[in-house]
Protein backbone atom coordinates (compact mmCIF):
# COMPACT_ATOMS: atom_id res chain seq x y z
CA UNK A 1 0.00 0.00 0.00
CA UNK A 2 1.50 3.34 -1.09
CA UNK A 3 0.92 6.53 0.92
CA UNK A 4 1.31 10.02 -0.55
CA UNK A 5 2.20 13.23 1.25
CA UNK A 6 2.64 16.63 -0.32
CA UNK A 7 5.53 18.84 0.74
CA UNK A 8 4.12 22.11 -0.66
CA UNK A 9 2.67 23.41 2.60
CA UNK A 10 6.09 23.26 4.25
CA UNK A 11 8.61 23.78 1.54
CA UNK A 12 6.74 25.92 -0.92
CA UNK A 13 6.92 23.30 -3.66
CA UNK A 14 4.51 20.69 -4.92
CA UNK A 15 6.11 17.30 -4.73
CA UNK A 16 5.06 14.06 -3.18
CA UNK A 17 6.57 11.45 -0.93
CA UNK A 18 5.47 7.96 -1.86
CA UNK A 19 5.67 5.34 0.89
CA UNK A 20 5.20 1.68 -0.01
CA UNK A 21 4.81 -0.37 3.14
CA UNK A 22 5.01 -3.61 1.18
CA UNK A 23 8.38 -2.76 -0.34
CA UNK A 24 11.52 -4.61 0.72
CA UNK A 25 13.21 -1.21 1.10
CA UNK A 26 12.87 -0.04 4.69
CA UNK A 27 10.57 2.90 5.37
CA UNK A 28 13.30 5.24 6.54
CA UNK A 29 15.33 4.48 3.40
CA UNK A 30 12.34 5.33 1.21
CA UNK A 31 11.93 8.68 2.97
CA UNK A 32 15.66 9.36 2.93
CA UNK A 33 16.09 8.55 -0.78
CA UNK A 34 13.16 10.68 -1.92
CA UNK A 35 14.08 13.69 0.20
CA UNK A 36 17.71 13.42 -0.88
CA UNK A 37 16.75 13.38 -4.56
CA UNK A 38 14.42 16.35 -4.13
CA UNK A 39 17.14 18.31 -2.35
CA UNK A 40 19.77 17.43 -4.97
CA UNK A 41 17.47 18.28 -7.87
CA UNK A 42 16.37 21.57 -6.33
CA UNK A 43 12.74 20.52 -6.03
CA UNK A 44 13.09 21.36 -2.35
CA UNK A 45 14.94 24.71 -2.41
CA UNK A 46 17.85 25.57 -0.16
CA UNK A 47 16.90 27.12 3.19
CA UNK A 48 13.48 25.43 3.11
CA UNK A 49 12.27 23.95 6.37
CA UNK A 50 11.41 20.27 6.34
CA UNK A 51 8.20 19.16 8.04
CA UNK A 52 8.59 18.38 11.71
CA UNK A 53 9.25 14.72 12.42
CA UNK A 54 5.97 14.52 14.30
CA UNK A 55 3.88 15.96 11.45
CA UNK A 56 5.55 13.94 8.72
CA UNK A 57 5.25 10.73 10.71
CA UNK A 58 1.56 11.42 11.25
CA UNK A 59 0.90 12.14 7.58
CA UNK A 60 2.84 9.11 6.36
CA UNK A 61 1.38 6.87 9.07
CA UNK A 62 4.81 5.71 10.21
CA UNK A 63 6.57 5.99 13.55
CA UNK A 64 8.40 9.15 14.49
CA UNK A 65 11.63 7.17 14.85
CA UNK A 66 11.39 6.18 11.17
CA UNK A 67 11.27 9.82 10.08
CA UNK A 68 13.99 10.74 12.58
CA UNK A 69 16.27 8.06 11.14
CA UNK A 70 15.81 9.44 7.62
CA UNK A 71 16.39 13.04 8.77
CA UNK A 72 19.43 12.01 10.79
CA UNK A 73 20.99 10.35 7.76
CA UNK A 74 20.40 13.48 5.67
CA UNK A 75 21.83 15.58 8.51
CA UNK A 76 24.92 13.40 8.91
CA UNK A 77 25.62 13.63 5.17
CA UNK A 78 25.18 17.41 5.13
CA UNK A 79 21.97 17.72 3.11
CA UNK A 80 20.16 19.40 6.00
CA UNK A 81 21.13 21.27 9.16
CA UNK A 82 19.49 21.49 12.54
CA UNK A 83 19.03 24.65 14.55
CA UNK A 84 17.46 25.12 17.94
CA UNK A 85 13.76 26.02 17.76
CA UNK A 86 13.87 25.90 13.94
CA UNK A 87 13.81 22.22 13.06
CA UNK A 88 15.66 20.96 9.99
CA UNK A 89 16.67 23.32 7.19
CA UNK A 90 17.77 22.28 3.69
CA UNK A 91 21.38 23.09 2.83
CA UNK A 92 22.45 24.48 -0.53
CA UNK A 93 24.04 21.83 -2.78
CA UNK A 94 26.31 23.71 -5.18
CA UNK A 95 27.81 20.82 -7.13
CA UNK A 96 26.00 19.17 -10.02
CA UNK A 97 27.89 15.88 -9.60
CA UNK A 98 25.27 14.34 -7.33
CA UNK A 99 22.45 14.98 -9.76
CA UNK A 100 23.61 12.00 -11.86
CA UNK A 101 22.99 9.52 -9.04
CA UNK A 102 19.70 7.92 -8.14
CA UNK A 103 18.61 6.57 -4.78
CA UNK A 104 21.34 4.96 -2.70
CA UNK A 105 21.27 2.49 0.17
CA UNK A 106 21.91 3.98 3.59
CA UNK A 107 22.36 0.62 5.26
CA UNK A 108 26.11 0.97 5.71
CA UNK A 109 25.99 4.56 6.97
CA UNK A 110 22.98 4.55 9.26
CA UNK A 111 23.62 6.58 12.42
CA UNK A 112 22.06 6.50 15.88
CA UNK A 113 18.45 7.66 16.09
CA UNK A 114 17.92 11.17 17.39
CA UNK A 115 14.97 12.77 19.12
CA UNK A 116 14.02 16.44 19.31
CA UNK A 117 13.67 18.01 22.73
CA UNK A 118 11.26 20.84 23.46
CA UNK A 119 13.76 23.39 22.19
CA UNK A 120 14.11 21.61 18.86
CA UNK A 121 17.66 20.42 19.59
CA UNK A 122 18.44 16.85 18.60
CA UNK A 123 20.06 14.32 20.92
CA UNK A 124 21.07 10.70 20.60
CA UNK A 125 18.39 8.14 21.35
CA UNK A 126 20.01 5.14 22.97
CA UNK A 127 18.83 1.64 22.05
CA UNK A 128 19.59 -0.70 24.94
CA UNK A 129 19.44 -4.46 24.31
CA UNK A 130 19.10 -4.93 28.06
CA UNK A 131 18.26 -8.30 29.54
CA UNK A 132 15.59 -8.59 32.21
CA UNK A 133 13.66 -5.43 31.46
CA UNK A 134 10.13 -5.80 30.05
CA UNK A 135 7.92 -3.48 27.99
CA UNK A 136 5.64 -1.41 30.20
CA UNK A 137 2.89 -1.76 27.57
CA UNK A 138 2.81 -5.52 28.18
CA UNK A 139 1.86 -5.04 31.83
CA UNK A 140 -1.94 -5.16 32.40
CA UNK A 141 -1.98 -1.88 34.31
CA UNK A 142 -5.70 -1.13 33.96
CA UNK A 143 -6.72 -4.60 35.10
CA UNK A 144 -4.21 -4.55 37.94
CA UNK A 145 -5.56 -1.18 39.07
CA UNK A 146 -9.13 -2.48 39.02
CA UNK A 147 -8.23 -5.48 41.17
CA UNK A 148 -6.36 -3.25 43.64
CA UNK A 149 -9.39 -0.96 43.93
CA UNK A 150 -11.68 -3.94 44.53
CA UNK A 151 -9.44 -5.17 47.33
CA UNK A 152 -9.11 -1.74 48.92
CA UNK A 153 -12.92 -1.50 49.12
CA UNK A 154 -13.41 -5.04 50.41
CA UNK A 155 -13.58 -6.43 53.92
CA UNK A 156 -10.28 -8.23 53.25
CA UNK A 157 -8.52 -4.92 53.83
CA UNK A 158 -8.64 -5.67 57.55
CA UNK A 159 -5.78 -8.10 56.91
CA UNK A 160 -3.41 -5.31 55.90
CA UNK A 161 -3.26 -4.20 59.52
CA UNK A 162 -1.89 -7.55 60.71
CA UNK A 163 1.04 -9.89 60.18
CA UNK A 164 -0.22 -12.75 58.03
CA UNK A 165 0.90 -16.21 56.92
CA UNK A 166 4.66 -16.44 57.30
CA UNK A 167 5.16 -18.51 54.12
CA UNK A 168 2.88 -16.25 52.10
CA UNK A 169 -0.88 -16.05 51.69
CA UNK A 170 -2.38 -19.54 51.54
CA UNK A 171 -4.81 -18.66 48.74
CA UNK A 172 -1.95 -17.47 46.53
CA UNK A 173 0.14 -20.54 47.31
CA UNK A 174 -2.78 -22.76 46.29
CA UNK A 175 -3.10 -20.89 42.98
CA UNK A 176 0.65 -21.22 42.40
CA UNK A 177 0.45 -24.93 43.22
CA UNK A 178 -2.32 -25.48 40.64
CA UNK A 179 -0.49 -23.45 38.01
CA UNK A 180 2.80 -25.30 38.55
CA UNK A 181 1.16 -28.69 38.25
CA UNK A 182 -0.73 -27.79 35.08
CA UNK A 183 2.14 -26.00 33.33
CA UNK A 184 5.34 -27.50 34.72
CA UNK A 185 4.29 -30.87 36.16
CA UNK A 186 5.45 -29.79 39.63
CA UNK A 187 3.92 -31.94 42.36
CA UNK A 188 3.70 -30.30 45.75
CA UNK A 189 1.45 -29.20 48.59
CA UNK A 190 0.76 -25.56 49.48
CA UNK A 191 2.86 -25.82 52.65
CA UNK A 192 5.94 -26.60 50.52
CA UNK A 193 5.68 -23.25 48.71
CA UNK A 194 7.53 -20.27 50.22
CA UNK A 195 6.79 -16.85 48.69
CA UNK A 196 9.80 -14.50 48.58
CA UNK A 197 10.57 -10.97 47.41
CA UNK A 198 12.87 -11.87 44.54
CA UNK A 199 15.31 -14.59 43.58
CA UNK A 200 18.06 -13.36 45.88
CA UNK A 201 15.82 -13.87 48.92
CA UNK A 202 15.06 -17.43 47.78
CA UNK A 203 18.77 -18.17 47.36
CA UNK A 204 19.58 -16.51 50.68
CA UNK A 205 17.06 -18.67 52.59
CA UNK A 206 18.28 -21.79 50.80
CA UNK A 207 21.86 -20.92 51.67
CA UNK A 208 20.99 -20.87 55.35
CA UNK A 209 19.15 -24.18 55.04
CA UNK A 210 22.09 -25.83 53.27
CA UNK A 211 24.86 -24.53 55.54
CA UNK A 212 24.75 -27.58 57.80
CA UNK A 213 24.55 -29.90 54.83
CA UNK A 214 27.55 -28.86 52.75
CA UNK A 215 30.38 -26.37 52.49
CA UNK A 216 30.57 -26.64 48.70
CA UNK A 217 27.92 -25.64 46.18
CA UNK A 218 28.34 -26.39 42.49
CA UNK A 219 27.08 -23.82 40.00
CA UNK A 220 26.92 -23.87 36.24
CA UNK A 221 29.75 -22.03 34.52
CA UNK A 222 28.59 -19.65 33.18
CA UNK A 223 25.67 -18.84 35.45
CA UNK A 224 23.67 -15.90 36.78
CA UNK A 225 26.32 -13.91 38.63
CA UNK A 226 23.98 -12.70 41.41
CA UNK A 227 23.28 -16.31 42.40
CA UNK A 228 26.99 -17.12 42.57
CA UNK A 229 27.61 -13.99 44.63
CA UNK A 230 24.75 -14.76 47.04
CA UNK A 231 26.11 -18.23 47.73
CA UNK A 232 29.59 -16.78 48.20
CA UNK A 233 28.32 -14.12 50.60
CA UNK A 234 26.83 -16.87 52.73
CA UNK A 235 30.23 -18.47 53.12
CA UNK A 236 30.03 -21.31 50.60
CA UNK A 237 32.92 -22.52 48.51
CA UNK A 238 31.78 -22.16 44.91
CA UNK A 239 32.53 -25.06 42.54
CA UNK A 240 32.12 -23.88 38.90
CA UNK A 241 31.11 -26.75 36.58
CA UNK A 242 31.43 -26.18 32.85
CA UNK A 243 28.28 -26.00 30.72
CA UNK A 244 28.52 -28.19 27.62
CA UNK A 245 26.35 -28.14 24.49
CA UNK A 246 23.74 -30.17 26.38
CA UNK A 247 24.06 -28.56 29.79
CA UNK A 248 26.14 -29.03 32.92
CA UNK A 249 29.09 -31.45 32.76
CA UNK A 250 28.00 -34.34 35.00
CA UNK A 251 31.43 -35.99 34.99
CA UNK A 252 33.05 -32.89 36.48
CA UNK A 253 30.18 -32.55 38.95
CA UNK A 254 30.60 -36.16 40.12
CA UNK A 255 34.30 -35.52 40.77
CA UNK A 256 33.53 -32.55 43.03
CA UNK A 257 32.78 -32.58 46.75
CA UNK A 258 29.62 -30.50 46.33
CA UNK A 259 26.44 -31.68 48.04
CA UNK A 260 24.26 -29.15 46.23
CA UNK A 261 24.14 -27.86 42.66
CA UNK A 262 22.40 -24.86 41.12
CA UNK A 263 21.12 -25.38 37.55
CA UNK A 264 18.84 -23.70 34.99
CA UNK A 265 17.89 -26.82 33.01
CA UNK A 266 15.01 -25.58 30.86
CA UNK A 267 16.87 -22.55 29.45
CA UNK A 268 20.39 -22.33 30.79
CA UNK A 269 21.42 -18.80 31.66
CA UNK A 270 23.06 -17.29 29.76
CA UNK A 271 23.89 -19.86 27.03
CA UNK A 272 20.30 -20.94 26.42
CA UNK A 273 21.06 -24.67 26.17
CA UNK A 274 18.48 -27.20 27.36
CA UNK A 275 19.36 -30.10 29.66
CA UNK A 276 18.00 -33.25 27.94
CA UNK A 277 15.91 -35.75 29.85
CA UNK A 278 18.70 -38.35 30.13
CA UNK A 279 20.97 -35.82 31.78
CA UNK A 280 18.15 -34.69 34.05
CA UNK A 281 17.61 -38.23 35.25
CA UNK A 282 21.35 -38.75 35.70
CA UNK A 283 21.56 -35.55 37.73
CA UNK A 284 18.74 -36.73 40.00
CA UNK A 285 20.55 -40.08 40.41
CA UNK A 286 23.73 -38.19 41.34
CA UNK A 287 21.83 -36.26 43.99
CA UNK A 288 20.25 -39.43 45.39
CA UNK A 289 23.58 -41.29 45.56
CA UNK A 290 25.37 -38.40 47.23
CA UNK A 291 22.60 -37.24 49.57
CA UNK A 292 22.72 -33.95 47.67
CA UNK A 293 20.23 -31.32 46.55
CA UNK A 294 19.47 -29.88 43.11
CA UNK A 295 18.36 -26.25 43.00
CA UNK A 296 16.27 -25.94 39.82
CA UNK A 297 15.86 -22.32 38.73
CA UNK A 298 12.98 -22.31 36.22
CA UNK A 299 13.20 -18.55 35.74
CA UNK A 300 11.67 -18.07 32.24
CA UNK A 301 10.26 -21.50 31.43
CA UNK A 302 6.98 -20.04 30.09
CA UNK A 303 8.71 -18.24 27.23
CA UNK A 304 9.29 -20.88 24.56
CA UNK A 305 8.54 -19.84 20.99
CA UNK A 306 8.73 -22.88 18.74
CA UNK A 307 7.92 -25.71 21.13
CA UNK A 308 5.94 -26.44 24.22
CA UNK A 309 7.45 -25.62 27.63
CA UNK A 310 9.77 -28.37 28.87
CA UNK A 311 8.61 -30.28 32.00
CA UNK A 312 10.46 -29.33 35.15
CA UNK A 313 13.13 -31.49 36.77
CA UNK A 314 11.01 -31.52 39.92
CA UNK A 315 8.32 -33.41 37.98
CA UNK A 316 10.85 -36.23 37.43
CA UNK A 317 12.04 -36.31 41.03
CA UNK A 318 10.78 -39.19 43.15
CA UNK A 319 13.68 -38.89 45.62
CA UNK A 320 12.83 -35.54 47.16
CA UNK A 321 16.11 -33.93 46.18
CA UNK A 322 14.98 -31.05 43.91
CA UNK A 323 14.31 -27.53 45.18
CA UNK A 324 12.18 -25.74 42.60
CA UNK A 325 12.49 -21.95 42.20
CA UNK A 326 10.54 -19.62 39.89
CA UNK A 327 9.66 -15.96 39.57
CA UNK A 328 7.02 -13.66 38.14
CA UNK A 329 9.75 -11.23 37.08
CA UNK A 330 10.44 -12.52 33.57
CA UNK A 331 6.85 -12.74 32.33
CA UNK A 332 4.99 -10.22 34.48
CA UNK A 333 6.86 -7.45 36.31
CA UNK A 334 10.36 -7.42 37.84
CA UNK A 335 9.38 -4.42 39.94
CA UNK A 336 6.87 -6.47 41.95
CA UNK A 337 9.74 -8.59 43.38
CA UNK A 338 7.56 -11.71 43.54
CA UNK A 339 9.25 -15.13 43.51
CA UNK A 340 8.68 -18.48 45.18
CA UNK A 341 10.35 -21.79 45.90
CA UNK A 342 9.04 -25.31 46.43
CA UNK A 343 10.98 -27.17 49.13
CA UNK A 344 11.26 -30.97 49.27
CA UNK A 345 9.87 -32.40 52.50
CA UNK A 346 13.28 -32.91 54.12
CA UNK A 347 14.21 -29.24 53.75
CA UNK A 348 10.68 -28.13 54.63
CA UNK A 349 10.98 -29.73 58.05
CA UNK A 350 14.18 -27.82 58.74
CA UNK A 351 12.68 -24.61 57.34
CA UNK A 352 9.76 -24.86 59.76
CA UNK A 353 12.14 -25.32 62.68
CA UNK A 354 14.57 -22.54 61.79
CA UNK A 355 12.37 -19.94 60.11
CA UNK A 356 9.00 -20.37 61.79
CA UNK A 357 9.28 -16.82 63.18
CA UNK A 358 10.26 -15.22 59.83
CA UNK A 359 7.48 -13.16 58.22
CA UNK A 360 6.88 -13.25 54.48
CA UNK A 361 8.93 -10.58 52.72
CA UNK A 362 6.26 -9.81 50.08
CA UNK A 363 3.59 -7.23 51.07
CA UNK A 364 0.12 -8.63 51.77
CA UNK A 365 -1.62 -6.36 49.24
CA UNK A 366 0.70 -7.46 46.45
CA UNK A 367 0.04 -11.12 47.27
CA UNK A 368 -3.70 -10.54 47.40
CA UNK A 369 -3.73 -8.82 44.01
CA UNK A 370 -1.72 -11.65 42.47
CA UNK A 371 -4.10 -14.21 43.95
CA UNK A 372 -7.15 -12.48 42.44
CA UNK A 373 -5.29 -12.10 39.14
CA UNK A 374 -4.59 -15.83 38.98
CA UNK A 375 -7.94 -16.96 40.37
CA UNK A 376 -9.91 -15.02 37.74
CA UNK A 377 -7.90 -16.59 34.90
CA UNK A 378 -6.02 -13.42 33.95
CA UNK A 379 -2.61 -15.00 34.55
CA UNK A 380 -2.95 -17.63 31.82
CA UNK A 381 -4.33 -15.06 29.39
CA UNK A 382 -1.46 -12.73 30.23
CA UNK A 383 1.08 -15.49 29.61
CA UNK A 384 -0.37 -16.19 26.18
CA UNK A 385 -0.22 -12.49 25.35
CA UNK A 386 3.36 -11.89 26.48
CA UNK A 387 4.58 -15.11 24.90
CA UNK A 388 3.07 -13.99 21.59
CA UNK A 389 4.50 -10.47 21.78
CA UNK A 390 7.94 -11.67 22.86
CA UNK A 391 7.94 -14.26 20.08
CA UNK A 392 7.36 -11.45 17.58
CA UNK A 393 10.30 -9.50 18.98
CA UNK A 394 12.44 -12.63 19.07
CA UNK A 395 11.63 -13.53 15.47
CA UNK A 396 12.30 -9.99 14.25
CA UNK A 397 15.62 -9.96 16.09
CA UNK A 398 16.74 -13.30 14.67
CA UNK A 399 15.62 -12.55 11.11
CA UNK A 400 17.25 -9.10 11.12
CA UNK A 401 20.54 -10.44 12.45
CA UNK A 402 20.48 -13.28 9.92
CA UNK A 403 19.68 -10.93 7.04
CA UNK A 404 22.25 -8.26 7.90
CA UNK A 405 25.11 -10.25 9.44
CA UNK A 406 24.69 -13.74 8.00
CA UNK A 407 27.69 -16.01 8.50
CA UNK A 408 29.62 -13.26 10.26
CA UNK A 409 27.86 -14.13 13.51
CA UNK A 410 26.56 -17.15 15.37
CA UNK A 411 23.40 -16.98 17.47
CA UNK A 412 23.22 -18.95 20.73
CA UNK A 413 20.14 -19.63 22.82
CA UNK A 414 17.36 -18.64 20.43
CA UNK A 415 13.71 -19.81 20.47
CA UNK A 416 13.19 -19.11 24.17
CA UNK A 417 13.49 -16.51 26.90
CA UNK A 418 14.26 -12.82 26.63
CA UNK A 419 17.83 -12.81 25.33
CA UNK A 420 20.32 -14.40 22.97
CA UNK A 421 24.10 -14.53 22.93
CA UNK A 422 25.67 -13.22 19.75
CA UNK A 423 29.07 -14.58 18.77
CA UNK A 424 30.69 -12.08 16.40
CA UNK A 425 33.37 -13.13 13.92
CA UNK A 426 35.09 -9.88 13.03
CA UNK A 427 38.26 -10.07 15.12
CA UNK A 428 36.97 -7.79 17.88
CA UNK A 429 36.97 -8.72 21.55
CA UNK A 430 33.96 -8.48 23.84
CA UNK A 431 35.02 -5.09 25.21
CA UNK A 432 35.72 -3.75 21.71
CA UNK A 433 32.31 -4.93 20.48
CA UNK A 434 30.61 -3.17 23.39
CA UNK A 435 32.65 0.00 22.88
CA UNK A 436 31.95 0.23 19.16
CA UNK A 437 28.24 -0.41 19.73
CA UNK A 438 28.15 2.31 22.37
CA UNK A 439 29.71 4.74 19.91
CA UNK A 440 26.64 4.48 17.65
CA UNK A 441 24.14 4.71 20.50
CA UNK A 442 23.51 1.01 21.09
CA UNK A 443 23.98 -0.83 24.38
CA UNK A 444 24.96 -4.50 24.30
CA UNK A 445 26.20 -6.36 27.33
CA UNK A 446 29.09 -8.60 28.36
CA UNK A 447 28.91 -12.37 28.72
CA UNK A 448 32.25 -12.79 30.49
CA UNK A 449 30.84 -11.53 33.82
CA UNK A 450 28.77 -14.72 34.09
CA UNK A 451 31.85 -16.96 33.94
CA UNK A 452 33.96 -18.03 36.88
CA UNK A 453 36.54 -19.37 34.42
CA UNK A 454 36.61 -17.24 31.28
CA UNK A 455 37.72 -19.10 28.16
CA UNK A 456 39.35 -17.52 25.14
CA UNK A 457 36.63 -18.72 22.80
CA UNK A 458 34.04 -16.70 24.73
CA UNK A 459 35.77 -13.36 24.31
CA UNK A 460 33.87 -12.38 21.16
CA UNK A 461 30.33 -12.74 22.49
CA UNK A 462 27.79 -10.22 23.73
CA UNK A 463 24.40 -10.58 25.38
CA UNK A 464 21.43 -9.20 23.46
CA UNK A 465 18.18 -8.74 25.40
CA UNK A 466 14.98 -7.87 23.55
CA UNK A 467 12.14 -7.92 26.10
CA UNK A 468 11.87 -4.12 26.47
CA UNK A 469 12.28 -3.00 22.85
CA UNK A 470 9.81 -2.26 20.09
CA UNK A 471 10.13 -4.11 16.81
CA UNK A 472 11.34 -0.92 15.13
CA UNK A 473 14.04 -0.30 17.73
CA UNK A 474 15.24 -3.88 17.34
CA UNK A 475 15.61 -3.44 13.58
CA UNK A 476 17.25 -0.03 13.93
CA UNK A 477 19.58 -1.32 16.62
CA UNK A 478 20.78 -4.26 14.55
CA UNK A 479 21.38 -1.95 11.57
CA UNK A 480 23.49 0.23 13.83
CA UNK A 481 25.42 -2.75 15.15
CA UNK A 482 26.19 -3.85 11.61
CA UNK A 483 27.51 -0.40 10.78
CA UNK A 484 29.61 -0.37 13.95
CA UNK A 485 31.02 -3.90 13.74
CA UNK A 486 31.38 -4.49 9.99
Amino acid sequence: MALLFTMDTICGVKDMLVIDKESKVTLYEQIYNQLRQQIISGVIPANSLLPSTRNLAKELQVSRNTVESAYLQLYSEGYISSKACSGYKVEKIESDLLREFGPISVERTIQPLQEMNEQGVSHIKEIAFQYGRLRTSDFPARLFRRIINQILLSSDMDLISAYNNRKGELDLRIEIMKYLYESRGVRCKPEQIIICSGMSVCIGLLSQLLMRHTNDIAVEDPCYDTVRLTFKNHGFHIVPVQVEKDGINLVDLSHSSAKAVYVTPSHQFPTGVVLPVNKRLSLIEWADRNNAYIIEDDYDSELRYNSRPIPSMQSLDSKGCVVYINTFSKSFAPGLRLSFMVLPMTLLEEYQIRFNKYNCTVPWLEQKVMYEFMKEGHWNRHLRKVCFSNKKRHDILISTITELMGNCVKIHGKNAGLHIILEVHNGLTESELIEKADAVGVKVYPVSCYYANVHEDTNNRVLIGFGSLSAEDIVSGIHLLKSAWF
